[in-house]
């Protein structure tokens, strides 16, 4: 099979496997003696939400609102459908939380509560804490969406500025609660994915000032004032674990990276092509992951070591991209591992790769990722592109835009992280 075509139908086989469509259904509970309430937010909570209403006894009460980014919803009959700001939230975002909020405080407990959270979850379900303003959510988001901060630390830090997350969504219920999770994070532990609206929170007050002065964030002075105020004590902190509250609440991952590179890996070796998996939980600025994958290209090329080819390395997790925010330069954390690669392995023979973002948006633009062949710098230099300029201009979107190799999908409706395959052919 050609090399570009084997490479983005691992992609779509990764996909699938995380695909709410077929995966949530085997996790439905039975309906309570009460109604059961549907409620969530992330890029996956749309086509939750549908298949929920699908599975779900006709004659059984069934209700909800979720929140999902812009684009990605789908109608459903039952559950409510927004569309909000993503990754920078925003007010719609801010008024369909409102009444998340207000709809879960009226649940009795013969009712149950059934909350879908997915990647992107923290800035689709954002109700600031009292004292802070959606200006001051949003100024904040910017400074850290820019910082360089690894995912745990940014939801440290919108968890203590939330009136749901951080576990505090299910502290307001009075129901029983299921949280289906569908896992963006590394670790796949509940508390980071969408922020843990159901999930026992271990950080502090403390934990997200320090977030701010180890990044140089310049935040609100609201913002601030209101994490010192809770570091002080004068502010309740979010639901610890060992909390009562959670003896009532189950949050069940169902969806993580690594079932979906276990598939990608499954779709390598039925066409005849060996497949390692580096790891589901590969971070780091997205520019020297990528420098660590040709050196290991490189070894298999030169040496045979420590696979022979033709294999595909997968890797997945969330890297980073640091960037001055006055900069120009287009292009999400996939398009840049995949700059970087090419730099790096300057048009090594028999090489092709493909790096996307499982949720079909690498970062804000409206590419999944892109793809890498052993002639995309030659033909880069013929249009007069210089790689290594638009690698330090962050502009590798410009890049792979240029040379038509961007991966273009739309949304996916799921998410469970970025998806990196190298092939050595």
């Amino acid at each position: 099979m050609q090399a570009r075509r084997l490479l983005l139908d691992s992609f779509r086989t990764a996909v699938a496997a995380a695909d709410p469509l077929k995966i949530v259904s085997a996790h439905l509970p039975p309906p309570p003696r009460g109604r059961t309430l549907v409620v969530g937010a992330g890029k996956a909570a749309a086509a939750m939400a549908v298949t929920v209403e699908q599975h779900w006894p006709a004659n059984a009460p069934l209700d909800g609102l979720v929140i999902t980014r812009y684009r990605h919803g789908l109608l459903g009959s039952r559950i409510k459908v927004i569309e909000a700001g993503h990754p920078v939230p925003d007010q719609t975002g801010e008024a369909a939380a409102k009444e998340i909020l207000r709809v879960t405080r009226g649940l009795e407990t013969d009712d149950f509560l059934l909350v879908l959270v997915s990647g992107g979850g923290s800035a689709l379900l954002s109700l600031p804490a009292e004292g802070i303003t959606m200006g001051d959510l949003i100024a904040t988001t910017n400074e850290l969406l820019f910082c360089g901060a690894p995912i745990q630390e940014i939801n440290a830090v919108r968890k203590h500025l939330s009136a749901l997350q951080g576990g505090r969504l299910a502290a307001a219920c009075k129901a029983p609660v299921l949280a289906l999770v569908i896992s963006d994070v590394t670790g796949d532990d509940p508390t980071h994915v969408g922020s843990g609206p159901c999930a026992p929170d271990p950080t502090t007050y403390t934990d997200a000032l320090d977030i701010l002065d180890r990044y140089r964030l310049n935040a609100p002075t609201a913002v601030r004032v209101h994490l010192e105020r809770g570091a002080l004590g004068a502010i309740a902190e979010t639901p610890k674990p060992g909390n009562p509250i959670f003896a009532r609440v189950e949050n069940r991952v169902i969806a993580t990276a690594q079932a979906s590179l276990q598939a990608a890996a499954q779709h390598f070796r039925d066409n005849g092509v060996a497949a390692a998996i580096l790891g589901d939980s590969v971070t780091g600025e997205a520019a020297e992951v990528a420098k660590v994958h040709s050196a290991i290209a490189r070894q298999v090329k030169a040496y045979g070591e420590p696979w022979n080819s033709p294999v595909a390395l997968i890797s997945g997790g969330e890297c980073t991209v640091t960037v001055d925010t006055g900069g120009t330069g287009r292009g999400g954390r996939c398009s840049e591992f995949l700059l970087s690669l090419a730099v790096d392995l300057a048009g090594a023979s028999g090489v092709h790769a493909i790096a996307c973002d499982t949720d079909g948006i690498d970062g804000t633009e409206d590419n999944a990722g892109a793809m890498l062949a052993p002639d995309t710098l030659a033909r880069a230099a013929a249009l007069g592109l210089d790689a290594v300029k638009l690698l330090e201009a962050h502009d590798s979107y410009g890049f792979f835009s240029a040379l038509s190799d961007l991966v273009v999908c739309g949304p996916t409706r799921t998410n469970v992280n970025d998806y990196r395959a190298v092939l050595i052919a």
